[in-house]
């Protein structure tokens, strides 16, 4: 499964590189990318374990950079 979010806030190209590799090492998760261009988060993981990345993907966002938003695209 293939989830994508916008990170709204986003203001450190340091900060995405730290949540995409803090991502993509969740449990389930095949793959993590965070284009800090165009904001996007693209997490692609197994199906029946998406509902928790994307709850703690929000955690791992909210802890490095506290302002960011992460929306459904």
């Amino acid at each position: 499964m293939r989830k994508k979010f916008i990170l709204e806030g986003l203001e450190c190209a340091n900060c995405a590189v730290k949540m995409e590799r803090a991502i993509s090492k969740l449990d389930g998760v095949k793959e993590a990318t965070i284009n800090f261009i165009t904001q996007k988060l693209i997490i692609e993981g197994e199906d029946e374990k998406m509902p928790q990345i994307v709850q703690e993907a929000e955690k791992i966002i909210k802890k490095i950079e506290c302002q960011v938003v992460m929306k459904k695209a």
